[in-house]
C-alpha cells in the first residue's frame, strides 16, 4: 500500500492576449515585424510555474549544517506495525507503536559524528517515529505533546526514518525539524 499523495499540478498565471487590427493599410513587411515582436513579448511574459515544497526528501548533512533547523516534509502512516520493522515492542527511547510503510519515509546520512542532534516531528495529528541506523533502532511517541522525536549524540552513518500513524492506513502530513541547537530547557516552564 502506498501513501496517497495529492498530485501537485503546475499552476500558471497569465492573461489572455488579444490581437487587434489597427489598420489594413499597413504594408506587409511592417505587419510581419509587428507580429514577430508581439510573439516575442508574449513568450517572454509567460508566468513561471508555482512550486510546492517537496515531500519524502532524503538528507545528507554534517556538523554545522545550514540552514539550522533543516525542515523536511512527509505523510505519516501505512499498514505495517512499527514493532515488526523495529524488531521489538519497545526501545530505550520509547514504545514502537503505530503503522508505517515497509520502506522508510526518509534516509538521513550523517557524514560524521554529532555530539548533539535533535530530530523533532510536528504534525496536526498524533504520530510516532522509528529510526534505524548505526547502533540499533529507536522508537518514540509523544516526546513533546503528541509529537515524537529523538535528541542526543548520533554516530556517522545512514539512518532510515519512518513516521507512523496510530491507525492502520491513516495518513497525516508532518514536518521534521533537524537542529544542532540544544535548548537549555526544552520542556514547559515549571515554577
Amino acid at each position: 500500500m502506498h501513501k496517497p499523495v495529492a498530485k501537485q499540478g503546475t499552476k500558471f498565471g497569465g492573461r489572455s492576449k488579444r490581437a487587434s487590427v489597427l489598420s489594413l493599410t499597413l504594408c506587409t513587411a511592417h505587419a510581419s515585424a509587428l507580429v514577430a515582436g508581439a510573439l516575442a513579448v508574449g513568450s517572454a511574459a509567460q508566468a513561471q510555474p508555482v512550486q510546492s515544497p517537496p515531500i519524502f526528501e532524503n538528507v545528507r548533512i554534517g556538523p554545522r549544517f545550514s540552514p539550522d533547523p533543516l525542515v523536511i516534509r512527509g505523510i505519516s502512516g501505512g499498514s505495517v506495525p512499527v514493532r515488526s520493522i523495529a524488531g521489538r515492542a519497545e526501545t530505550p527511547t520509547g514504545p514502537c507503536v503505530g503503522f508505517v510503510d515497509e520502506q522508510p519515509d526518509h534516509t538521513l546520512v550523517l557524514t560524521s559524528f554529532f555530539n548533539f542532534l535533535s530530530l523533532q516531528v510536528e504534525s496536526p495529528e498524533d504520530t510516532t517515529i522509528l529510526i534505524k541506523g548505526p547502533g540499533g533502532s529507536w522508537c518514540n511517541d509523544d516526546l513533546q505533546g503528541k509529537n515524537p522525536g529523538a535528541a542526543g549524540q548520533w554516530l556517522a552513518g545512514t539512518y532510515g526514518i519512518w513516521i507512523g500513524s496510530y491507525e492502520k492506513n491513516q495518513y497525516h502530513p508532518y514536518v521534521i525539524r533537524l537542529s544542532e541547537v540544544q535548548l537549555l530547557n526544552p520542556g514547559p516552564f515549571r515554577r
